[in-house]
């Protein structure tokens, strides 16, 4: 069984400010650009920022990760009017 890169390519995103590209999470992850590329539309909470060129008249996506607070608050339930 393989472990999940989810939590680590979120925690890389995170941390990079100006987001990072499949080529650039290659290499911090060391893993196969083909499986980044079909493992990150199902990780949570990252989307592509931008596009910018890449070799060959080719465009790379960016990608980003939102930064979700650890303590959110619950919705409160509205009051509804009653008359």
């Amino acid at each position: 069984m393989r472990l999940s890169r989810h939590a680590k390519i979120r925690e890389l995103l995170l941390a990079s400010e100006d987001g990072l590209t499949i080529k650039q999470l290659e290499r911090l992850l060391q893993a196969p650009d083909k499986s980044l590329q079909k493992t990150m539309p199902n990780v949570w909470g990252v989307y592509i920022d931008r596009w910018q060129p890449a070799p060959r008249g080719q465009f790379a996506s960016v990608w980003m990760c939102v930064n979700v607070p650890d303590n959110i608050p619950s919705p409160k339930k509205k009051k509804t009017c009653t008359h």
